[in-house]
């Protein structure tokens, strides 16, 4: 079972796919739209545990499309169960993405199941590419009408086998002006099928064909192809573009009466005409400041140029230090331009993740290594990943893992750092958390581990509460920073999460599964989940975080737990509130 494109209109029309006969709602996730809220912006405070967030407006709205294009792509990603090449490119900042398109050069780029699943997962919706580099498909597509309705078609049903959202259309031949009703015709019936007929349908024009039908990138929006963007969802502009190209877009989508995050300007992260690499704020500066939304192209810029710094990035069993200076040079290159892009917040319960980037040098249960120690890149195992990047704050440790294929290791034992934007309603105002961890080594004077969570009453929303859930000798309760201690007796029955048992006898060397259990008198929200580990300064021992779970516990559940360390805090109580200060 791998993902392979569609060669010519024959294998389209006809619908000739070598798993036609497969069931493929088997293998792909549905999108899960109830698994993330509507973005925020961050500004400046991605990493801080804090209550700064800047709301979105229709005013201020940008969206994010990142273009996965990398070296032709249907590499090791096109298998369905795993390769062995555990160090290949992955994708894992999807909390600031809006769509996802995976990209080749063949003519119809059917997007791998593996990226539908780690997309789905995480609540994006992904396209595949419909690309005319050849004119005489386009001119067998354009013949009639007939035939356009035919190609609509065949791209809405395999978009329907497969699992995925849309299409970006690039246009990239010559078209004679009389095949041009035509293409407008296929551009509106295409948009209108795929919203009618695919759930979350969206259909993607790219800036290439203009009115006369040549092949001339605008790099701008303007009246040369403003026709296709009125007959699809959005346009992605061409990323050679200057100040000038933005002055004439935000004017030209002045007259369509469109707001400016239709109009998705290009960045190509390899650099060409405008900075890209380790320069590409700059140019995403200048994309939101003049308030248009971005779309990203070759992200795999920082896997993909690996062997100009002298790394094997073909070797096909993966290498440690090809994945570990990937990693490291994608979360640097993502947090520096994370304060321009929007972040969606987790919002649905329960949450669990085990922070597997889809990929591993062994597969790992519980803290032990399972299936012979072989490695694996298998994108539809990914977890849900942090909401923003972890750069300079944990890396990805491969080593030392709970579950799946790596854990978090925490390099920042300075402050309090962020994971998780979240927005977890506790409308029974009862609050479970479960974490699994790992201390390296054994040392008198260890490292202190707590998850730290924000939490706010649903009706005061000006008023902040942090839950620092450690290891303390009992808890300590005040209004605003609240020390909770693990549960020193086990939870009711059935109510431990799976993967998270709370017999050491069930866990692997080292590792610890911590429950906090927490009663408010009220709804409330959980709106960050982040961390604070504390070292000695003669201490070298690490913290490997394994695994995070929230779950919304029930009153009856409450109740039925008996530990003394569980915790009741009265944040509607104005009273005893005021009383506290």
């Amino acid at each position: 079972m791998e993902a392979e494109a569609i060669k010519d209109n024959r294998q389209l029309w006809e619908f000739q796919v070598r798993s036609k006969d497969i069931d493929w709602r088997h293998f792909v996730l549905p999108l899960d739209a109830t698994i993330r809220a509507g973005a925020v912006y961050l500004d400046r405070q991605v990493d801080y545990v804090g209550s700064y967030r800047r709301l979105i407006t229709e005013e201020n709205r940008r969206e994010l499309l990142v273009c996965h294009d990398m070296m032709g792509n249907y590499l090791e990603d096109r298998h369905f169960f795993s390769s062995e090449k555990y160090d290949d490119y992955r994708f894992v900042h999807w909390a600031a993405v809006d769509y996802f398109c995976y990209f080749s050069h063949e003519y119809v780029t059917i997007p791998p199941c593996g990226w539908l699943n780690a997309a789905h997962r995480h609540g994006v919706p992904v396209l595949g590419t419909y690309i005319v580099e050849i004119s005489g498909r386009l001119d067998e597509v354009l013949a009639t009408q007939a035939s356009v309705d035919r190609t609509v078609e065949g791209l809405t049903r395999l978009c329907k086998h497969f699992g995925f959202e849309g299409w970006l259309v690039n246009v990239e031949v010559t078209v004679q002006p009389h095949k041009m009703p035509n293409l407008y015709y296929f551009v509106r019936e295409l948009t209108a099928k795929t919203e009618e007929q695919v759930p979350h349908g969206r259909v993607f024009w790219y800036d290439s064909v203009t009115e006369s039908g040549q092949v001339r990138h605008q790099n701008e929006l303007n009246s040369r192809n403003a026709e296709f963007f009125r007959r699809s969802h959005a346009t992605l502009i061409n990323y050679a573009w200057s100040d000038s190209h933005l002055e004439r877009s935000a004017r030209q989508a002045e007259q369509e009466k469109s707001p400016r995050h239709r109009i998705f300007m290009g960045l190509d992260v390899f650099g060409r005409s405008r900075k890209g690499g380790f320069q590409s704020l700059e140019t995403m500066d200048k994309i939101a400041g003049s308030g248009f939304s971005a779309g990203i192209f070759a992200p795999g810029w920082s896997f993909e140029t690996l062997n100009r710094l002298g790394y094997n990035i073909k070797n096909p069993k993966g290498e440690e230090r090809v994945n570990s200076a990937f990693l490291a040079r994608n979360e640097a290159w993502w947090s520096r331009i994370w304060p321009t892009l929007a972040t969606h917040p987790y919002m649905s319960l329960p949450f669990f993740t085990d922070f597997c980037v889809g990929s591993g040098r062994s597969s790992f249960a519980r803290g032990f290594r399972v299936n012979d120690g072989r490695s694996f890149f298998n994108l539809a195992r990914q977890s849900l990943q942090p909401s923003v990047p972890v750069d300079r704050n944990a890396v990805h440790n491969f080593e030392a893992a709970y579950s799946g294929g790596c854990s978090l290791s925490v390099v920042n034992y300075e402050r309090a750092f962020r994971l998780f934007v979240t927005d977890f309603r506790l409308n029974r105002g009862v609050l479970l958390l479960g974490v699994a961890y790992k201390i390296d080594k054994e040392e008198e004077d260890r490292p202190t581990v707590d998850v730290l969570l924000r939490i706010t009453p649903l009706q005061q929303r000006n008023q902040d509460i942090y839950l620092f859930c450690g290891n303390y000798r009992e808890p300590l309760v005040t209004p605003d920073r609240c020390f909770i201690s693990s549960l020193d007796e086990p939870l009711p029955p059935g109510r431990a999460h799976v993967e998270l048992p709370e017999d050491p006898r069930s866990l692997g060397v080292g590792w610890q599964v911590r429950y906090y259990l927490v009663k408010f008198d009220g709804p409330v929200r959980v709106q960050d989940i982040g961390v604070k580990c504390q070292r000695p300064a003669l201490s070298t021992s690490r913290v490997h975080l394994g695994a995070i779970y929230v779950g919304d516990f029930t009153m009856e559940d409450f109740a039925a737990t008996r530990s003394s360390f569980k915790v009741y805090i009265p944040v509607y109580s104005r009273n005893w509130w005021q009383e506290q200060r």
